[in-house]
């Protein structure tokens, strides 16, 4: 759908897959799709670039559920970063697989670190870093995060910077981290945190949760989902279309 091939896997499965990924230890990187990448992904071309290059695509967000059940390609379910992020980590922590979290403001990743050893006793955290503001474009602090990440040798690198930026930078920097698997997953530092609230569960099912985040940070998100991200509208009716001239 829409220029990009979305798996169609289920929570469980998602996982699994993941832990094969681990073991064929190939430097892999995952994406989780949204209505906001949909749309950059139509005029970016490094951005495509990057998703036709994953080892695994998920569907992270309710609009494409259902742009899924209108274009006759129903997936299984949402699989979103936000709720992958946990679920791997106790996976992890049963399987004794070490994790390292990338991103998110200072302290933010730390605290969810701990959090997260709370809830999982088990679970082996490697490492923790907040980078700085513009590091991707400093050769120096890139090469520190390498060698911390290197030394720390883990088997998940979660990396929380937005999109695009995680998504350039796992592509970017994947056969010089040696990680089995990277995941890009947003806000999720932050959720877990508890520094942004989650929308509650019903809202994320009728697929407001975009609307929940919007009504937390009116001024930086206006743009993105009342201007950019209402492009996808108009992509899906072209898909429609697409189907019905095929009949």
């Amino acid at each position: 759908m829409f220029g990009i091939e979305i798996n169609n896997v289920s929570m469980k499965e998602s996982i699994c897959y993941i832990e094969q990924l681990i073991i064929e230890k190939n430097n892999s990187y995952i994406v989780t799709p949204n209505v906001d990448h949909i749309v950059k992904l139509q005029i970016d071309r490094l951005f495509k670039e990057i998703y036709d290059n994953a080892s695994l695509v998920l569907a992270d967000g309710v609009p494409l559920i259902w742009a899924s059940k209108l274009l006759g390609k129903p997936l299984k379910e949402r699989v979103s970063g936000a709720d992958l992020f946990p679920e791997l980590c106790e996976y992890a922590s049963k399987k004794g697989y070490s994790v390292f979290f990338l991103g998110a403001a200072e302290g933010v990743a730390y605290k969810a670190a701990q959090i997260l050893k709370n809830k999982f006793p088990g679970l082996k955290i490697v490492g923790t870093y907040s980078p700085p503001m513009g590091f991707e474009k400093n050769y120096e602090e890139n090469e520190k995060i390498l060698s911390m990440i290197r030394d720390s040798n883990p088997h998940i690198l979660f990396v929380a910077l937005g999109a695009p930026k995680q998504e350039i930078w796992m592509y970017h920097y994947r056969n010089l981290t040696k990680v089995p698997v990277s995941i890009g997953v947003g806000a999720s530092f932050d959720f877990v945190a508890g520094r942004i609230k989650r929308a509650p569960q019903f809202i994320q099912k009728i697929g407001l949760e975009w609307f929940w985040r919007f009504c937390q940070e009116p001024r930086r998100l206006f743009k993105r989902y009342f201007i950019d991200d209402m492009k996808f509208f108009f992509l899906l009716l072209c898909e429609l279309r697409k189907l019905n001239s095929k009949d």
